[in-house]
């Protein structure tokens, strides 16, 4: 004899409907539709973030050589052999270039501004910048371009790397363009 739950239970049923299923990949649809536009924004945000902090470094090491160079800016005056043990020939002579401004920041230098690979009597100060100038994160550039004129630094173009004055020791990011929120990236 059948029990009076056997009678009037039903036959259970095992899996989805297709109705079910196609209510399942629409809900995960529109949370999809409302989820990736987020990540591509957090993507711009961090890069935007990124250079932001890499224009506060290369800003700190800039007035760090300045105070400690009797005001003269990185590139401002002659890079050449101060007469140590391995001095940096190679921008000899260079001045107001972007050689002379890597050379001064990268490398031990005397109060003249003169390099040297390795410290030595004669270059006590710096290197101001340990893993090379930097990269922008947006355009993967670490060019410096110098200006010499005193005027703020105004990007006339979206090339990337960095616009520094050096009579000014303003440093931006070289892009004309505007940020995700409708800021300059000059005004950083």
């Amino acid at each position: 004899m059948k029990s009076i739950y056997q009678k009037t239970a039903r036959a259970v049923q095992h899996g989805f409907t297709l109705v079910e299923l196609l209510i399942v990949v629409i809900i995960l649809a529109i949370l999809a539709a409302i989820v990736i536009p987020q990540f591509s924004s957090s993507t711009t945000d961090a890069k935007e973030a990124a250079l932001k902090a890499n224009l506060a470094a290369l800003r700190s090491a800039i007035e760090l050589y300045q105070v400690q160079h009797n005001g003269i800016y990185p590139s401002g005056v002659l890079a050449g052999d101060p007469g140590c043990t391995n001095p940096i020939v190679t921008v000899a002579g260079a001045v107001n270039t972007e050689a002379a401004f890597k050379a001064q920041l990268l490398n031990y230098t005397n109060v003249d501004g003169k390099t040297c690979n390795g410290p030595d009597v004669k270059t006590t100060l710096g290197p101001y910048l340990r893993k090379g100038v930097p990269a922008d994160p947006l355009l993967s550039s670490a060019a410096v371009v110098i200006q010499t004129t005193g005027a703020p630094a105004a990007p006339s173009a979206a090339t990337g790397g960095w616009l520094f004055d050096n009579k000014s020791g303003q440093i931006v990011f070289n892009h004309s363009g505007n940020d995700s929120k409708g800021v300059a990236y000059a005004t950083y």
